[in-house]
């Protein structure tokens, strides 16, 4: 027999992604900076003093879809690298592909999600800490890509300015340490590429650059050019 507590615990929790739920959907509707904590309680029904045992403010809630995005992408690109760690031609090149595929496929499945992430900052809100580890998750996955490759057959480095080498430096130590200040740099600029090419994509800057029907065998190629990049070889 459930414990009072239990039957409390689920009604919250159902409660919860019920707000959650039409916020994504207001999401959809009317992008994030317009999203309400008095129009999601409408929509469901309740009284605004209610919602806010759930969620105190619209900073919360924003938070709290916010962390949810991050951990849906990460769990695909985890459960991408799995699937291509599992596979016959395992190679962390092919593993690299395989991860910035499945960054692609969740923004176009989950659009308003992926700008919640990666668009336009929402005027007023300021992300805490908490969703820091949740939007970590796809970086650790391709850092811990390259540093199996370094560690094992190794990786194709090229060479930082000078100038830049300071900073490449503390890049390292901070973002990647373990890993030399060039491979750094070039996850740097991958991962700035890879969220690029997804964007363009997921917000039509490529209309009458790739044809629609190509972007998929595109956005493979120019994975693989960002696994050239960071020095990763094809077998």
């Amino acid at each position: 027999m459930s414990t009072p507590q239990g039957a409390r615990a689920r009604a919250r929790m159902e409660v919860t992604t019920a707000i959650k739920d039409e916020a994504r959907r207001q999401l959809a509707a009317e992008g994030a900076p317009k999203l309400s904590l008095r129009a999601v309680a409408r929509e469901l029904g309740m009284v605004s003093s209610a919602l806010y045992r759930y969620f105190p403010s619209r900073d919360d809630l924003l938070t709290a879809l916010i962390i949810d995005a991050y951990d849906s992408l990460g769990e695909a690109a985890e459960t991408a690298h799995a699937a291509a760690a599992s596979a016959a031609d395992a190679a962390p090149a092919h593993r690299w592909v395989a991860v910035c595929e499945a960054v692609r496929r969740w923004a176009l499945t989950h659009p308003h999600e992926y700008a919640l992430i990666y668009g336009s900052p929402v005027p007023g809100y300021s992300a805490p800490d908490t969703t820091i580890p949740p939007a970590a998750r796809v970086a650790l996955v391709l850092v811990g890509i390259l540093r199996e490759a370094f560690e094992g057959r190794g990786l194709a480095r090229t060479p930082v300015p000078a100038e830049l080498a300071p900073e490449a430096r503390r890049m390292a130590d901070e973002l990647v340490p373990g890993l030399p200040p060039e491979v750094a740099v070039a996850m740097a600029a991958a991962w700035a590429q890879l969220f690029g090419l997804v964007g363009f994509e997921l917000f039509g800057q490529f209309k009458g650059i790739v044809e629609e029907a190509e972007r998929e065998r595109f956005f493979r190629h120019a994975a693989a050019q960002l696994a050239h990049g960071v020095g990763l070889v094809f077998p």
